[in-house]
């Protein structure tokens, strides 16, 4: 059995209803996957929504190096977005026929993880993973849906990125290839230019973008656990548009456009 690893984020996540035509097709998607003998976890971020609670009690949101600085009034509005996510994904995925069970990083100490410090607080570091809890879900026929919650050596909450978690869990899987599905199709060597998108890249290229800050913000973190993740035994990492229709198996036969990233 071979094993995928698949992140969805951004605008992805947009429609988070039963009738999300996109939470649809990835359902289908992880479905027919699943039937060929790949086993699939699913690892879903929530920005906009975590965004959009912490507008609404009027806390404001700050990052630095495109990863969001958690204090511990951040952190229980992180918790209830990421909650409320997972809970939504799981329903409209199982509505659209695959079987799957949500849990957060907290649920059996699937991701041990220790907070980074200044300035990021609470924000975490790649987590340790116990693969036996997601190995075990497999062995039931069962989809998991993860959220990147996990807990340091004290039982307390880290917010760790959803593609550093995605990475990180990549490798402990010793996965075929992670996914990564956000609102944009490909890396580009300019990032004010579409006609710079890069088709592919290792490793060495790959630092030199982050290196030179030609990756910004939020591409940052992805193309680092895209590093983690080869570092630490995934054969290859994709990148692709998740708000296109049927993403991943469009991005895995390559009908979309895409980045590949290998070592």
């Amino acid at each position: 059995m071979s094993r995928l690893v698949v992140k969805i984020g951004g605008h992805a996540l947009d429609s988070l209803s039963p009738s999300s035509a996109l939470l649809a097709d990835l359902a289908h998607d992880i479905a027919q996957l699943a039937s060929d003998g790949v086993e699939v976890a699913l690892v879903h971020g929530g920005g906009p929504q975590i965004e959009e609670l912490l507008e609404t009690a009027r806390v404001e949101s700050r990052f630095h190096e495109g990863l969001r600085i958690t204090d511990t009034l951040t952190m229980s509005y992180v918790a209830m977005a990421l909650g409320h996510v997972n809970l939504l994904i799981t329903a409209a995925m199982n509505h659209a026929g695959l079987a799957c069970v949500g849990l957060s990083g907290a649920d059996a100490s699937l991701f041990s993880s220790t907070s980074l410090g200044e300035p990021w607080q609470r924000a975490g570091a790649a987590p340790s993973v116990r693969i036996k809890v997601i190995t075990s879900l497999w062995a039931s026929g069962l989809c998991p849906v993860i959220s990147p919650l996990a807990v340091d050596h004290a039982g307390d909450l880290v917010n760790c990125n959803a593609d550093t978690v995605a990475g990180a869990l990549a490798g402990s899987l010793d996965a075929e290839a992670l996914v990564l599905l956000s609102d944009v199709d490909q890396v580009r060597d300019d990032p004010d230019d579409p006609s710079s998108a890069l088709s592919h890249l290792n490793a060495r290229q790959v630092n030199s973008l982050i290196d030179s800050g030609a990756a910004r913000e939020g591409m940052v973190p992805k193309l680092r656990a895209a590093l983690d993740a080869l570092d630490a035994g995934a054969r290859r990492v994709l990148m692709a548009n998740g708000t296109r229709h049927h993403a991943l198996r469009d991005a895995m036969s390559g009908a979309i456009p895409t980045t590949e990233i290998t070592p």
